[in-house]
């Protein structure tokens, strides 16, 4: 194993909580360039426990109709990752959850990667998933500049994913790894199905050493409910997504969103 990263937020955070942790996922400058902070602090209000911020790309492929909207919206509002850094800059004077960096390895890659892992340290982001990212060309290229900052790779298994894959990624992964439920895009999974449930049980049977989080498909409280009894919590991005179109991004609107999840 060449993971060396023992202590961050993220491994914090399990270390004190292990069932039904709510990660959620958001798209930085969405609806309006300057809500990430506003949302942020929202998320942190409502007792969520990781927040997600997406990093606004052009072609975000992995990504629903919801989503890929979102994406499209912050670039239009003028967002990019210079632009959300510099929104980060003092955000840990008051914000103390774990903040994820969500997206696609495109701009990281232009950014320039120990750029981008200079600036996560510098604004207190403690880990960073992407998806596009081959854990192989992680490892070979790119680790060892992760864990001079500090900064967690979270990697994503499906149910694809071979046993002998999943105890590779197990071994080479800190903080937790994130369960995408369904072979599909983000938004576009409805309940959760017999073969998801065959693919939780199977994952839960193999007692990986690092924590789980389930992710596509978690919608609403019987979703977060039932992913928990498989792993140590979910995310939710489409349906967040969309409550911040229809309701705003006031503390209010979005404590009663995460209010439905965990009610």
């Amino acid at each position: 194993m060449t993971s060396s990263i023992t202590q961050n937020r993220i491994t914090d955070l399990f270390a004190q909580k292990s069932d039904r942790l709510l990660n959620v996922y958001f798209t930085a400058g969405f609806p309006n360039l300057d809500d990430t902070l506003t949302v942020l602090r929202g998320l942190q209000a409502a007792g969520v426990d990781l927040v997600e911020i997406g990093m606004p790309y052009s072609d975000p492929v992995a990504d629903g109709e919801t989503i890929q909207q979102s994406n499209g919206k912050a670039l239009e509002n003028g967002m990019s990752l210079k632009t959300l850094f510099a929104q980060l800059a003092s955000c840990r004077q008051e914000i103390t959850v774990p903040i994820l960096l969500m997206g696609y390895v495109n701009p990281v890659l232009q950014f320039g990667v120990e750029n981008f892992c200079q600036q996560c340290r510098a604004v207190g982001v403690d880990g960073v998933i992407l998806p596009d990212l081959p854990l192989d060309l992680f490892l070979a290229e790119y680790a060892d500049i992760f864990r001079a900052y500090g900064i967690l790779n979270v990697n994503l298994i499906t149910p694809q994913t071979s046993d002998e894959r999943i105890r590779h990624i197990d071994a080479e992964s800190d903080g937790f790894i994130y369960m995408v439920s369904s072979a599909s895009i983000t938004g576009s999974t409805k309940g959760i199905s017999e073969p998801m449930r065959a693919y939780f049980d199977r994952i839960r049977a193999m007692q990986l050493r690092n924590p789980r989080l389930i992710g596509f498909g978690i919608n609403d409280h019987e979703t977060f409910d039932t992913a928990c009894q498989y792993a140590n919590g979910a995310i939710v991005g489409s349906a967040f997504i969309r409550h911040l179109q229809d309701h705003g991004t006031s503390p209010e609107s979005i404590r009663a969103f995460v209010g439905t999840i965990r009610s």
